[in-house]
């Protein structure tokens, strides 16, 4: 059994056609044939029924169980080929919500590379829930997600949680350190779902038959928008943080608040031989990052610290 005859195997699972594959993997149709001969005779067992005058393949009982063994198969020679190339250098993958790889962990990413010069980073944005899945099939090796949920073989570590805040502009409508959802007008309001807990508290504060202003899945893209001085919005800490980088900003606090938003970090219970050195780095960084607090507010001012702008 050889890469050639899984890889072969594998694409015509995929396609169900012999004359496909051979196009695929520009190879004639007797050498697609051969090489799937010689694996079922190295198996001892058929893996496709052979059918003639039918032009799709359609796999045995056996064929079928043997795709994950053929997938698993592929996936460790992969992660071979990275154990080679990671005698130069390692790769760390990491999977993160939007808001949290901007507003958060892009100092973090900044320290690791200077630190470990021969750490490669592949960061994604994605959100929380399809984190887990990314995962759970090793296609990252960290993640970092404000939403718990229970999957097989995922291990949840909560890092920190940040209160909430309403933000407005350097002018105000309600220039007041503290405000009740009530005096809001939503047809100004920029919003952002930061988690399932706000999502919930907010449907219940603002009325099902009002809408938001601008309602956006990413941070950069709400604050690009923000062009009125009467709109506002209800921003985690760090959230804040990173959008008085380029506006001042009127800070008070919420009379009836929303719950805290919660990070957490997730990890495989078993891991990838490849990441395990560079995940030992990220853990180490991560756990020194977090020390540095989140900034505190003075409410009912306007907050542009020199150092952000």
């Amino acid at each position: 059994m050889n890469l050639s005859e899984i890889e072969t195997f594998l694409t015509i699972v995929n396609t169900k056609s012999i004359s496909r594959t051979a196009d695929l993997l520009f190879l004639s149709q007797p050498t697609v044939s051969h090489r799937l001969t010689s694996l079922e005779n190295e198996l001892g067992f058929p893996l496709v029924v052979r059918n003639k005058g039918y032009k799709q393949v359609e796999l045995t009982p056996k064929g079928t169980d043997f795709i994950v063994i053929a997938e698993r198969w592929m996936s460790l020679w992969k992660e071979t080929l990275e154990l080679k190339r990671n005698q130069e250098t390692l790769l760390l993958k990491i999977g993160c919500t939007d808001s949290l790889n901007i507003a958060v962990f892009a100092p973090l990413y900044d320290k690791l590379l200077q630190d470990h010069a021969r750490l490669d980073l592949n960061i994604q944005s994605h959100h929380s829930s399809e984190l887990y899945g990314l995962l759970g099939e090793h296609n990252i090796d960290i993640g970092l997600v404000y939403h718990k949920l229970h999957y097989k073989n995922i291990i949840t570590e909560k890092l920190f949680e940040e209160k909430l805040y309403l933000i407005q502009s350097a002018t105000p409508s309600i220039p007041s350190a503290k405000v009740h959802t009530d005096e809001l007008d939503p047809s100004t309001e920029l919003f952002l779902s930061w988690d399932d807990n706000f999502q919930l508290w907010h449907d219940r504060w603002f009325s099902s038959v009002s809408r938001p202003h601008i309602a956006a899945d990413t941070i950069t893209l709400l604050d690009r928008l923000w062009k009125k001085e009467e709109n506002w919005m209800i921003a985690p800490v760090s959230v804040i943080r990173e959008l008085s980088r380029y506006r001042p900003l009127f800070i008070s606090e919420l009379k009836n608040p929303p719950p805290n938003r919660i990070c957490y970090k997730i990890r495989h219970r078993y891991p990838k031989t490849t990441s395990k050195r560079a995940v030992e780095f990220f853990e180490h960084a991560l756990e020194e990052f977090l020390k540095d607090p989140f900034p505190s507010f003075t409410f009912g001012e306007v907050w542009a610290p020199a150092e952000n702008r």
